[in-house]
Parts: C-alpha cells; sequence; structure tokens
C-alpha cells in the first residue's frame, strides 16, 4: 500500500504541482521517496489521500510552509489527528474565476434568476451578481470590462478570452441557495482557514480572490443544506421563489460523483423545471450537444441545458466561446 501511495505523490509532483506551487511538488517529491510518511498516508482511505486534501489537513493543523523536513517533523508528530481529519474531509475548491465563463452563459436566461448550487462548498459561486470582471484577449489587453451596479467589487475575476467574445451582462440574482455532504460558512473562522487551506501555496492572487468572495458570502450568506444532492435537489428547488428564473449549476463537482449517481442526478437535474449550467470535463457524461470528439478539444466542457457553449480551463482562468449560433459582443 505505502508503494501505491508514493506513486500517487511521484505523479502528482511531475503532472500537477508544476507551475502551480513549487512548494507542494517538493513536499510531494518527499514523500515519493520516503517510506516512513508513505506508511503513515497509507492509513488513510484512498479516496481522501489526494495530495492536495493531505497538504491542506497539515496546514490547517498547523504545518508551518517550510521545506520538507520541516512538513515531514509534523506529520511524524501530528499522525494521527492527520489521518482522522483527511478520513472526514474531502477537497472542496470554491472557486469564483468559474464564474467568468459562466457569466455568458448565465447572459443567455431570462431573469430574474435563482441560482441553486449543487457541491456548493461555501457557496462563493453563488455571487455572480456581486464581482467584477475583467475580460481580457491573448495579447493580455482588456476586451470587456463589467461591475456591480454599486462599483468596482473587492473580487475583481480576470479571464482570457480565445476568439470571439459573446455577449455578457450582470444577471439579477433573487435567491441563492446550495447543497453539499459538508456545507462552510463563510462567517466560520475555522470553514474559513480550511477553505484558504486548500488554497496551493504561491497562488497569492487566488488566495485574496478566495478571501474576498468569503467576505461577501459571510455578508448575505447563502441557504446551504447539508446532504446528498440526489436526495436533495428536487426539495429545495421547489423553495425557489415564484417568478425567477430557476439555474441549477454544477461547475466541477461532478467529476467527483461516481458515474451511476452521476447520471442519476444530471437525469433527475434534467426532470425539473429549471436550466442546467455546468463546467466539467467533456468525457465525464454522454449528453453532450453536439457531442465531443473533436480531437483539439482543451479543457472542461462549459454548457447549458447540456448545449455546449465553450471550452474553459477548469478553474476559469481561460475560454474560448464554441457555440456556432453565438453572437459576437461589440
Amino acid at each position: 500500500m505505502t508503494d501505491a501511495v508514493r506513486l500517487r505523490f511521484a505523479r502528482f509532483a511531475e503532472e500537477e504541482a508544476p507551475g502551480r506551487s513549487a512548494l507542494y511538488e517538493a513536499w510531494a517529491r518527499g514523500v515519493a521517496d520516503d517510506g516512513e510518511i508513505a506508511g503513515v498516508l497509507a492509513r488513510i482511505p484512498e479516496t481522501r489521500r489526494q495530495p492536495p486534501l493531505v497538504f491542506a489537513v497539515t496546514r490547517m493543523l498547523g504545518a508551518e510552509l517550510g521545506d520538507y523536513a520541516e512538513w515531514r517533523a509534523f506529520v511524524l508528530a501530528h499522525a494521527d489527528e492527520i489521518v482522522e481529519e483527511c478520513t472526514r474531509r474531502r477537497l472542496q475548491t470554491n472557486e469564483p474565476l468559474r464564474l467568468a465563463p459562466l457569466l455568458a452563459v448565465l447572459t443567455e436566461i431570462e431573469g430574474p434568476l435563482a441560482l441553486l448550487e449543487i457541491g456548493a462548498s461555501a457557496g462563493l459561486c453563488l455571487f455572480p451578481d456581486r464581482y467584477s470582471y475583467r475580460y481580457l484577449g491573448e495579447d493580455g489587453r482588456e476586451r470587456l470590462r463589467l461591475d456591480p451596479s454599486d462599483g468596482v467589487s473587492p473580487v475583481v475575476l480576470e479571464s482570457v478570452v480565445r476568439g470571439g467574445m459573446p455577449p455578457v451582462r450582470m444577471p439579477e440574482v433573487v435567491w441563492r441557495a446550495g447543497i453539499d455532504l459538508d456545507p462552510l460558512d463563510a462567517r466560520s473562522a475555522q470553514d474559513r482557514r480550511w477553505l484558504q487551506g486548500l488554497v496551493w501555496p504561491g497562488e497569492e492572487e487566488r488566495e485574496q480572490r478566495v478571501s474576498a468572495a468569503l467576505d461577501i458570502a459571510a455578508a448575505d450568506p447563502p441557504r446551504l443544506v447539508a446532504g446528498d444532492a440526489l436526495d436533495a435537489v428536487a426539495a429545495l428547488a421547489a423553495e425557489a421563489p415564484a417568478g425567477a428564473t430557476l439555474v441549477i449549476t454544477t461547475p466541477g463537482v461532478l467529476v467527483h460523483i461516481p458515474r451511476a449517481a452521476r447520471e442519476e442526478l444530471v437525469r433527475r437535474i434534467r426532470a425539473l423545471p429549471a436550466r442546467w449550467v455546468t463546467i466539467d470535463p467533456p468525457a465525464l457524461l454522454d449528453v453532450w450537444e453536439p457531442p465531443i470528439d473533436d480531437p483539439s478539444w482543451a479543457g472542461f466542457a462549459v454548457a447549458l441545458d447540456a448545449g455546449i457553449r465553450a471550452s474553459a480551463d477548469p478553474l476559469g482562468r481561460s475560454w474560448e466561446w464554441r457555440a456556432g449560433d453565438a453572437r459576437t459582443a461589440t
């Protein structure tokens, strides 16, 4: 089992950490060469042993952002706590930047909007109307900017758009709700530390963005329900106010749901009187219209009611509008 741990962390060091976090790359390489630490981590269930989750738990428990030797000493001194916390926690990436490509999709939907997010974490993707947007060209020049009616937001979402720029506008959101197996409260100091700890060291801009978004969510908390979306989505959807268009979003969450449950969840969402907006790996589902069989397709699929709209970086840092009949913004 320790060999499996070492291979997993070696793969993370080679394929995922480079370019994002030099510190996590170093820690992962250390684990890959360290049978004793791999033995500690082997006590964690396989589904809770992802390197970013393990690293975030150690940081939450007090590990400093130092070299591998320091981190190693912390793991050995707190092994039981680390195993316990990793066993009960899961990755809850709550990246508001995903709203940059999703805003173009929300623009297509007649408002006002009632938003319901599955896998909501702390609900940071439920505030598209409270953030500012800066859309850049591949040359770095600004193509379009949008701000809330009361001025520039503390959260500015900067995203690169390749190719044509579709129409985008600020939505009117009148209701916000979410479902999560373990929802986080933006008003809780512990929950804030956990979510901030999920940001990789070296991603200072992202850390600032998440912190500012947490402040917005704390000032106007959305309704967050703890539970399995299969059981909870219909009842929560029924709470949406009359006169608003219900929009159910699944940004980046479906990949964490087993295939049979994932397909059933999508079936139930599409049976509701609601629009469905998602950003997910294209191979995850076979419902896309048109089907995605383009070998040049890069990134995640952004879709409205399974209709393909864009390809996007998983975190929304860049995207390309791919809807054939899209109008181009002026």
